[in-house]
């Protein structure tokens, strides 16, 4: 029965999460959490905003965050799935800022069989993230950032538990409003494992650069995500991203992922569509003590999500 109940979930996970993914455990990990990234293709490095979600994405970048933010993210996904996350972050001295984050994905009720296909009941299934991030300002332009994090996923009476290290630079010119960063996500491995058979970390080397236009309200966005597996063409490691910045409190935003759209691919019988995968959308309110971003997006075959973070400054 264990080896029954272990293959539904492995086969429940590989699906919402990309395909081609299922070497690893732990794709949760993958999914955006902050909607401004989510709306410019899902994995960009170089936000320097008043954002505390941005530190799911590259650690450092929690130095641009107010002192006392509380966020609170949520993100609609395949029916039967919740997800959502949150984060609060404090200053730390001049320099420095720390966080406390954590995330979670519930998958519902599944059936649970025995190796004769009989139902005999349900089990559950879900993944949960905690950690806590420190960055701090090592030159007026360079800052640096580190998340120790924790992992678990459950699947009925069985779990497994990895350890877990995110990396970040950002190199930020306010002048010419350059940004240029570097991330190493997911850094580790699993202290237990289900069958007692342990799985790769969804290792992930990204380099992304932003600027904004001179005398423009557009600002553009590149990241090569994935840098560490060279399976694929260059094109699909490439997100490309824009957004219109209308003044100090509005945006507007989109992307697309290469790596999204082909992955999500599905035949009609003649040929393979993306149907809409890789691209995104979305739009934020930013006040002095309140922001709110949403996004549009397809991370999954059979339904679009959407992707909304609140924050306030206490």
């Amino acid at each position: 029965m264990k080896k029954s109940v272990f293959f539904a979930f492995m086969m429940l996970i590989s699906l919402p999460i990309f395909a081609q993914e299922s070497q690893t455990a732990y794709n949760f990990l993958r999914l955006p959490v902050s909607a401004h990234v989510a709306a410019l293709g899902g994995d960009h490095i170089t936000l320097n905003e008043d954002d505390a979600s941005l530190c799911f994405h590259n650690p450092a970048l929690i130095q641009n965050v107010s002192d006392r933010t509380l966020n609170l993210n949520m993100m609609t996904y395949m029916q039967g799935t919740v997800t959502g996350s949150a984060a609060f972050v404090r200053a730390a001295g001049n320099r420095g800022t720390w966080a406390v984050t954590g995330r979670y994905m519930d998958y519902g009720k599944m059936k649970e069989t025995n190796v004769r296909g009989e139902e005999t009941g349900t089990f559950g299934a879900r993944d949960v993230c905690i950690g806590g991030t420190f960055a701090y300002g090592l030159t007026e332009r360079i800052s640096g950032g580190v998340t120790a994090k924790m992992a678990a996923s459950y699947m009925g009476n069985y779990n497994s538990l990895a350890a877990l290290v995110d990396l970040g630079l950002n190199y930020y010119d306010a002048e010419h409003e350059w940004s240029i960063s570097a991330v190493a996500r997911n850094l580790g491995g699993q202290l237990t494992a289900f069958e007692d058979e342990y799985e790769r970390m969804p290792l992930d080397l990204q380099l992304g650069v932003s600027k904004r236009l001179v005398g423009s309200p557009l600002r553009l966005t590149a990241t090569f995500v994935r840098l560490n597996d060279w399976e694929y063409g260059i094109g699909k490691h490439l997100i490309i991203g824009a957004d219109l910045l209308l003044g100090q409190q509005f945006y507007l935003a989109a992307g697309y992922n290469g790596m999204r759209a082909s992955e999500l691919k599905v035949s009609d019988g003649k040929e393979e569509k993306a149907y809409g995968a890789g691209l995104s959308v979305g739009g934020g309110i930013q006040l002095e003590r309140f922001k709110l971003h949403v996004a549009y997006a397809k991370y999954h075959v059979s339904a679009s999500s959407l992707l909304i973070n609140v924050s306030y400054a206490l």
